[in-house]
């Protein structure tokens, strides 16, 4: 038995595109020889759907572009992902499925019995439960069963294939990355498949799709328990293994793609693909980022031009008054490293005009925040009118560590298109600038950037320092109270400064309603801000 896992990247609503990219796909896996060719969760929508699964005409589109890629099979069997209909005693029951096709035709359907409604998932509010009843399917002399995602993670699907008599169990998947989420995934097949004596062929989504991203990495574990072969990560890629029909064995027959990877470096290239997907596949084809001369702006110039190419990213320096001639040689030794376009802008104009025109109104008042966030906004107007004259989208560059506590200006450095290191702290920050430099084999993020003590540049000497604790010791904080949960008298109990804690914690808590008009950025974390974490902006909660 030959199986390919085809860990396609499939783009949300495109059903002629995904319709293409699936028969594509199969028709390498039938030239490969394969007798089974599995493709990932709801492929042929896209995953997730989300509320397009409500519309009656989307149901309907995604059941013909079904039967076009049934209408292509031909010995080699394909297990593909889509939107099924029942009907209830009521109303129409929508459900997360996988047909089981051969020779142009469906020979069964399998219904996903199991809805995560956790973290970024809330598949109950689509779908409904698939029945227990689990149907055998026979490619060649090997019995095999499907089963979708979720269902893996609980043991009785698996059991109750194996219990009539399965061999393979074939699990098809949209699963999101996250730092730890490979490892979690790897132990959960090999454990799935030790425990049932049965070979589990795992096959993952790959691709960016609006915060969420797919590493792929799709795989087989032997019935001891045994990873057999691996797919590479951050790829579209086809993993074919042949599985012996008497004892089992399994042997990878494709080229081995997969190669051991830090956290750090699957962060960079979750950015990298989380970013030209969403820039390509919303349309656009050129980024323009703010080049401050710090640390932020530069990373996500250096993923946005692994990401679309440097002759698609543009830089502009806009220095005000308050602008050290260091940052703007440091803006300007970074795209020269970079080999993006580089303009400088100058804000002094607007910034004079506004505080002038603002004067009456601001008459017998003294300079605070006010003046330093007007310099943002203007900032983020020339951006914005950069964009709308030349198509391109914003990146914003604001970190994980600066939304968690407001540190950024509404409407000035939020405004853009995509927030590429928004689920990325401040400390991890700095590694990663350094892993870009190892990673492109010579200095493309000045030393000086990296070096630099971090600072707006908003008003004379001013240093993050100034606002905020050191950046190790508020990354730890946040990890605790934003990833996992804890409150502050939690985080206190584990030998942090009281008041420092309360009033980073009311930070977080008061500014919910500054992150709720940011753009989307790309999700690295178990928890981001964004859909993996819902609190009310009005909540008088103190912990």
């Amino acid at each position: 038995m030959r199986i390919g896992l085809a860990q396609v990247n499939p783009t949300v609503g495109d059903l002629q595109g995904n319709t293409a990219r699936l028969i594509s796909a199969y028709r390498v896996a039938e030239k490969a020889g394969c007798d089974l060719v599995a493709f990932p969760e709801l492929s042929v929508t896209g995953y997730p759907p989300e509320d397009l699964v409500l519309k009656p005409g989307f149901l309907a589109d995604n059941l013909s572009a079904l039967d076009e890629v049934v209408a292509v099979t031909g010995d080699c069997i394909a297990v593909i992902g889509f939107v099924d209909i029942g009907f209830g005693e009521e109303d129409r029951i929508v459900f997360n499925a996988a047909a089981v096709a051969q020779n142009g035709r469906v020979l069964g359907v399998y219904r996903k019995q199991l809805l995560p409604n956790y973290s970024v998932f809330d598949e109950e509010r689509y779908f409904t439960p698939g029945p227990l009843v689990q149907e055998i399917y026979m490619c060649g002399k090997i019995p095999f069963g499907v089963s979708i995602c979720e269902d893996l993670w609980i043991a009785d699907p698996v059991e109750q294939q194996v219990s009539q008599g399965a061999r393979v169990c074939i699990s098809i998947n949209g699963s999101p990355f996250h730092r730890e989420k490979p490892e979690i995934r790897r132990d959960l097949v090999a454990s799935r498949a030790r425990e049932n004596g049965v070979v589990v062929a795992y096959v993952n989504q790959v691709g960016g799709q609006d915060e969420l991203v797919f590493d792929g990495g799709s795989l087989v574990a032997d019935a001891q328990g045994r990873i057999r072969a691996e797919s590479g990560t951050f790829i579209e890629d086809i993993l074919i293994v042949d599985i012996d029909d008497k004892d089992g064995e399994v042997t990878q027959v494709s080229d081995a793609t997969h190669e051991a990877a830090t956290d750090l470096h699957r962060v960079y290239d979750a950015l990298v693909v989380g970013t030209r997907d969403y820039v390509l596949k919303n349309g656009f084809t050129d980024v323009v980022i703010g080049l401050s001369g710090g640390i932020d702006s530069a990373i996500v110039a250096a993923v946005a031009v692994e990401a679309l190419g440097a002759a698609h990213v543009h830089g502009v320096a806009m220095p005000s008054r308050y602008s050290s001639e260091g940052s703007r040689t440091d803006a300007a030794a970074l795209a020269h490293n970079l080999g993006i376009e580089f303009q400088t802008i100058p804000i002094e104009p607007a910034f004079s005009t506004y505080l002038e025109m603002l004067a009456p109104s601001f008459a017998g008042k003294p300079a605070d925040l006010t003046e330093e966030n007007l310099q943002s906004r203007v900032r983020g107007t020339v951006l914005m009118g950069l964009s709308n004259k030349h198509g391109w989208m914003v990146l914003t560059t604001g970190n994980k560590s600066e939304l968690a506590v407001g540190y950024f200006t509404l409407y000035g450095d939020s405004v853009g298109g995509f927030a590429v290191i928004k689920d990325v702290f401040k400390t991890v920050v700095y590694e990663l600038c350094d892993m870009a430099n190892e990673r492109a084999g010579r200095e493309i993020i000045p030393r000086a950037i990296i070096d630099k003590a971090p600072s707006a540049e908003l008003r004379p000497d001013q240093r993050d320092d100034q606002s905020l604790p050191p950046y190790e010791v508020l990354d730890a904080i946040l990890e605790m109270y934003v990833e996992l949960d804890l409150t502050a008298s939690d985080i206190i109990a584990r030998g942090f400064d009281d008041q420092l804690v309360r009033r980073i914690a009311r930070l977080v808590d008061v500014n919910e309603y500054k992150r709720r008009q940011c753009p989307p950025g790309v999700r690295v974390s178990a928890k981001a801000f964004g859909k993996d974490r819902r609190l009310p902006i009005t909540n008088r909660y103190t912990s």
